[in-house]
């Protein structure tokens, strides 16, 4: 195996390669880390490598697997942490000269969860500046550039972790999703991101959100999401809205083809627009299910669809009205286009919340009436590909000083009502880049959303195509 096919071999692989001695965890993360050097000036992946540590924690377990120790199901194996979440000792400045220089004191949950897993924790992956747009670009850190063209957009807060999936910076790449910044990356840079169930993997600390934000896997395989979820997954005292039920042996079951499922497409959600390259490749996508699989699909309108425009766009900007006294004094330093948001956001009383919490819970319950007829829905991930990442819309769309939403109405309905939801490639647009399926399941059912998946996949496989950047 030459070295840029072992930094694209999906984690299954390296587990058994590791535990079979054929393969070194220094090996492996030393290779890994050499195509980061080389590839990281271009494409600008990561807030923080931290090479040293990486190697060293490699060599430990190596010395582990030596000694007979008993060994996690990511022993040796390298992940990247998105720059929302803390890690022990690293960098947390989440994308903002606000938090410039902040070092976080220990491991978040999900983090602790991976390293006790035995993951090699490779560094922290660039974020928009506290994660509050779909464009892959902050103050503190520049453009991350999306891997099948440079300067585009390589897709929400979890771009550099879509950006290291799709570039070969090692199998599991952590992410984080609060109207899309998962499956909007996946989307962006051709790679698989599901965002599970909310609650499904603890948050720590909480953030002050609504139970929006849900914290998940990017892999270029259904199986290393499965196998990363399971780790990250399952009930912790610092989430008091983590699900009590213990999470799956989705390792062990994504493969296995659900019964006949009852599966509902919407190419629109009933008020969307979507581009022509993106809506032709969605639908192609979706007969697959039909003539490839042999389940039957049908278009369905969703009433509910038109109604989370508004909701979208009063919450998003009334949640960061708790920077209010950050942005006072530093407004100069900061994005344009989060101070829009912002400033959007200000008028807004807590009258006027909790009225629209009320709107939205009805909005949330048509949701899952609607999923009491249906396994399963496909939409497209995003309505458009990859565009300039220092623009909030493609110049084609209509321009906003900071709703960006515009381009990715798909995404936060299912955020809002904490359905699971993946997207996973479908194709590539006639200039090359990539565009993603959305399939959203019932509540909880993020089994059901993997298998899928994997079933999608086997028909239409895309891991072996790689982004053309040397």
């Amino acid at each position: 195996m030459d070295k840029v096919d072992l930094c694209f071999t999906p984690a299954t692989e390296l587990a058994g390669a590791i535990r079979a001695k054929e393969l070194s965890s220094v090996e492996i993360t030393s290779t890994v880390l050499e195509r980061i050097t080389a590839l990281e000036p271009k494409l600008n992946g990561f807030a923080h490598l931290a090479a040293e540590e990486a190697m060293a924690a490699a060599a430990a377990a190596d010395s582990a697997l030596a000694k007979g120790d008993s060994l996690g199901p990511l022993h040796g194996i390298p992940v990247t942490i998105k720059d929302l979440e803390p890690v022990r000792g690293m960098p947390f400045e989440r994308g903002t000269y606000l938090f410039r220089g902040e070092v976080a004191p220990a491991d978040n949950v999900a983090v602790a969860r991976l390293r006790n897993a035995g993951a090699i924790i490779l560094g922290k992956t660039t974020t928009p500046e506290f994660g509050w747009k779909g464009v892959s670009h902050s103050p503190l850190t520049g453009v991350t550039h999306n891997p099948w063209k440079l300067g585009l957009n390589a897709g929400a807060s979890s771009s550099g972790a879509g950006v290291g999936a799709a570039a070969g910076y090692g199998p599991l790449h952590q992410g984080s999703d609060g109207a899309g910044s998962i499956r909007m990356p996946a989307h962006f840079c051709g790679v698989y991101g599901i965002k599970p169930t909310y609650g499904r993997v603890p948050q720590s600390p909480m953030t002050p959100s609504d139970n929006t934000v849900h914290l998940g896997p990017l892999t270029r395989t259904v199986a290393d999401a499965a196998l990363m979820l399971k780790v990250m997954a399952g009930r912790h005292p610092d989430d008091q809205s983590s699900l009590e039920g213990p999470p799956a042996n989705y390792p062990a079951q994504f493969a296995s083809r659900p019964r006949a499922p009852r599966i509902a497409f919407s190419p629109d959600l009933g008020h969307a627009r979507v581009d022509p390259d993106v809506a032709a490749l969605v639908r192609k996508a979706v007969e697959a299910f039909e003539t490839e699989l042999g389940w039957r699909v049908e278009q369905v309108a969703t009433p509910w669809g038109p109604k989370g425009p508004e909701l979208a766009r009063f919450f998003w900007p009334a949640h960061y009205s708790r920077y209010a006294d950050r942005v006072a004094e530093s407004r100069d330093r900061l994005d344009p286009g989060f101070v829009a948001c912002f400033e959007a956001g200000q008028h807004i009383t807590l009258s006027d919340y909790l009225k629209m919490k009320v709107v939205k819970l009805a909005y949330c319950a048509e949701i899952h009436h609607f999923f009491e007829d249906w396994d399963f829905l496909l939409t497209p991930a995003v309505s458009v590909a990859a565009f300039p990442a220092t623009q909030l819309q493609p110049d084609h769309w209509p321009q906003h000083p900071w709703d960006w939403m515009s381009w990715a109405e798909f995404s936060y309905p299912f955020n809002l009502a904490q359905n699971p939801a993946a997207s996973i490639p479908c194709g590539f647009t006639p200039s090359g880049l990539p565009v993603g399926l959305q399939i959203v399941g019932r509540r909880c059912d993020d089994l059901g959303v993997l298998q899928m998946s994997a079933a999608f996949e086997a028909a239409r496989p895309w891991a072996s195509a790689r982004p053309p950047i040397a």
